[in-house]
């Protein structure tokens, strides 16, 4: 067992490595997204051959589904409906599907991007989150600059957003979260901020001090805190500063630090530090699951250092329960 720690307080969390045994000759590429279900199965949305595949707690692989069903693998959540919401920005598409990987509503027309920085949805969509009444929020960010909100049924109702750095507007939405309170939380990367928004896209504030934030995560029910994965420097000026990630947050309701992991020192394959930290889980004892970017973000983390194989995408950070 590791004897990595990371965070400080009622938030430290030891580094599990080598977590989650894949089959002979499987590799798991980028993992995009991670989510859990309520046996604490952890569905892993990855870039591979094997779009989805699931282990159990302690890692051990159980299935895999998605197999020529996705183009791109980009964001993940599990509804209350125990129904996972997919996120494809390789062909502009939202699907939800059961744990099984039944689709049973797909939003978008598979290879058909909307016009770039039109407002119409999708062009290369990021990530889902899921209002109290089933309302589905869709951050459209890498060719929008918008957030749309549909009905149960699929059928649009509302779009907000445009590119530029003020409030209710975006420099890439890249993550999605809502709460119990009616609260939109959205991940404007680019911008280095968390925009909050009301159920019908009014501007509420933000949430400040951090670099790139790319992955959320947020218990249900009444926001008490929220995981914020966070990205590292992306030009070769400033790759070597400290402080700036990759790394994980840990925030309150407010916005306000609750502890800090990793992220000091830079990128790294070392126990204890990140990669690309593009996707969070937690489960019911408070263990994260973190997937990241890692074989993308090389370059931009290293240059033109090689690349070694594999890489290490997928993580879990055990709670210390004192």
């Amino acid at each position: 067992m590791s004897s990595v720690i990371l965070g400080t307080g009622d938030y430290r969390y030891r580094v599990l490595d080598g977590w989650g045994e894949l089959p002979d000759g499987w590799e798991l590429m980028d993992v995009a997204a991670v989510a859990v279900d309520h046996k604490d199965r952890v569905y892993v949305f990855n870039r591979s051959e094997h779009p989805m595949i699931i282990f159990d707690r302690d890692g051990k692989f159980l299935k895999s589904w998605g197999e020529g069903l996705f183009t791109r693998a980009h964001g993940l959540h599990i509804g209350p409906d125990e129904m996972l919401y997919c996120t494809d920005d390789g062909d502009h598409t939202v699907r939800k599907c059961t744990l099984d990987g039944e689709v049973v509503l797909e939003i978008g027309i598979p290879g058909k991007p909307a016009p770039f920085m039109s407002g119409e949805p999708f062009h290369r969509c990021t990530h889902t989150a899921l209002a109290r009444d089933g309302h589905i929020f869709v951050s459209d960010g890498y060719g929008n600059a918008h957030v749309h909100k549909y009905d149960p049924n699929g059928k649009r109702v509302l779009t907000w957003g445009e590119p530029g750095t003020g409030p209710g507007q975006f420099n890439l939405v890249h993550n999605i979260v809502s709460d119990e309170d009616g609260f939109v939380y959205v991940a404007d990367r680019e911008n280095h901020r968390v925009q909050v928004f009301n159920e019908n896209g009014k501007y509420e504030g933000q949430w400040n001090n951090l670099h790139r934030p790319c992955g959320l995560f947020m218990p249900r029910g009444k926001c008490p805190h929220c995981f914020i994965g966070e990205l590292g420097p992306g030009m070769p000026v400033n790759r070597a500063y400290k402080n700036l990630g990759p790394r994980l947050s840990i925030v309150d309701n407010q916005g306000n630090l609750l502890s800090r992991l990793g992220g000091q020192d830079g990128p790294g394959l070392e126990i204890g530090k990140f990669m690309a930290p593009h996707g969070l889980a937690v489960d019911s004892r408070g263990d994260i699951y973190v997937g990241e970017v890692s074989y993308t973000n090389w370059p931009s983390s290293f240059g033109d250092e090689p690349m070694p194989r594999p890489l290490r995408s997928l993580q879990k950070l055990e709670r210390i329960q004192d």
